[in-house]
C-alpha cells in the first residue's frame, strides 16, 4: 500500500522509496576464550524496508521497529561472535526479516577497522590505519546481494608510470612525462552474485585475495595512465573470482610535482617532489563481465561511484 495525500490541485502526493534504521553503531568485540585475545572493530548501519506508510502518513508506529532495537541487536548478535563482516551482516539482516513478518528486506552496511598486535603481545594492540574493509548487504524479494570492498588503501609507485599523448590547448600547462610518481588511495567495491552468496562464500579468503591482486597488479603494471592501471586491477580480480559479477573503483590521482631546484644551483633528477593534496584528479570506473547487467539496484544505496 502507498501512502497518499490530496493537494489543492487534485494531484495525489505519495510516499516513494523509503528506509530507516540506526547508523554508525560502533562495535568492538574482544574474544577472550584464550589468554591471547582477538579484537574485531566495526561500524555498523542497519536500515529496514517494509510497509511504513502508516508511520509516515499518520504517525502510527505499530510496525516501526525502534532504531534502538536495531542497535541493540547488533550488540546481541556480536555476543556469539562476529567473524567475516559479510557473514555478520547476513546474520543481522536475516534476523530482522525472519523476526518481523512485515519487514520485507533492508540494507545493512559495515566498515571494519584493523588492529595489529604490539610486539606480538597477547592483549595489546595498535590501530592499523592503512585500510578499511567494507561490506553492504541488501535483502530484497528474498534475495541476498552482497558488495564487499576496501577503502583508504594508499599506494605509490616511484617509477614505472608515464603520461603523454594527451590533447593540448591554450589552457594546458601539464608537461608530458615518461617517468612520474603514481600514487592513489584505492577504494574498490565488488558485487558477489546472489547465487554465490546463497551457496556460501569464504568472504575472508576472497577479501585477502582481492586485496593481494589489487596491490600486485598496481605494482606490476607499467602504467601509461591511471585508467589503464585501474582496468588491469579490476580485470585481474574478475578473472580470478567467478563469483564476483563486477567491481567498481574510485582512484584519486595523488599528484607529486617535481620541485625546481635550479634557483638554488641544484639539479633534481626526479628525487625531490611536492605532494599536493588538492586539487586532484579522480578516476572512477566499473569493470564488469561482458553481457552483465548494466546496473544493479544495490548500487543505489552506495554513494560515490559512477
Amino acid at each position: 500500500m502507498t501512502a497518499t495525500a490530496d493537494t489543492t490541485a487534485g494531484t495525489r502526493i505519495v510516499l516513494g522509496k523509503n528506509q530507516y534504521g540506526k547508523t554508525e553503531v560502533r562495535l568492538v568485540k574482544i574474544t577472550r576464550d584464550t589468554d591471547r585475545h582477538q579484537i574485531e572493530d566495526l561500524n555498523v548501519t542497519s536500515q529496514l524496508h517494509g510497509d511504513f506508510n502508516a508511520a509516515h502518513r499518520d504517525g502510527d508506529n505499530g510496525l516501526v521497529v525502534p532504531t534502538e532495537t536495531q542497535k541493540n541487536t547488533v550488540y546481541g548478535l556480536a555476543r556469539d561472535g562476529v567473524g567475516a563482516v559479510e557473514d555478520f551482516l547476513i546474520r543481522l539482516g536475516s534476523h530482522f526479516v525472519n523476526e518481523f513478518e512485515w519487514i520485507e528486506g533492508g540494507r545493512w552496511a559495515a566498515e571494519q577497522y584493523f588492529w595489529d598486535r604490539i610486539n606480538d603481545h597477547d592483549h595489546a594492540f595498535s590501530r592499523n590505519k592503512s585500510e578499511v574493509r567494507t561490506a553492504v548487504l541488501e535483502i530484497k524479494d528474498g534475495e541476498k546481494n552482497v558488495v564487499a570492498g576496501i577503502q583508504d588503501l594508499t599506494v605509490l609507485k616511484s617509477t614505472g608510470s608515464e603520461f603523454h599523448g594527451f590533447p593540448v590547448d591554450r589552457y594546458t600547462t601539464l608537461k608530458a612525462t615518461s617517468d612520474r610518481i603514481l600514487a592513489t588511495d584505492v577504494t574498490a567495491r565488488w558485487r558477489n552474485s546472489a547465487a554465490a552468496v546463497e551457496a556460501g562464500i569464504d568472504f575472508d579468503a576472497v577479501y585477502a585475495d582481492v586485496r593481494k591482486r589489487l596491490l600486485t597488479t598496481f605494482a606490476n603494471t607499467h602504467s601509461l595512465a591511471l585508467q589503464q592501471t585501474m582496468f588491469a586491477m579490476g580485470e585481474d580480480v574478475l578473472n580470478a573470482h567467478p563469483e564476483i559479477e563486477e567491481i567498481k573503483m574510485s582512484l584519486p590521482n595523488k599528484h607529486h610535482f617535481l620541485v625546481d631546484l635550479e634557483v638554488f644551483g641544484q639539479d633534481n633528477p626526479n628525487e625531490v617532489f611536492f605532494a599536493a593534496d588538492r586539487p586532484y584528479g579522480l578516476i572512477e570506473a566499473t569493470i564488469q563481465r561482458e553481457g552483465g547487467a548494466e546496473s544493479h539496484q544495490i548500487w543505489e544505496n552506495i554513494p560515490g561511484f559512477c
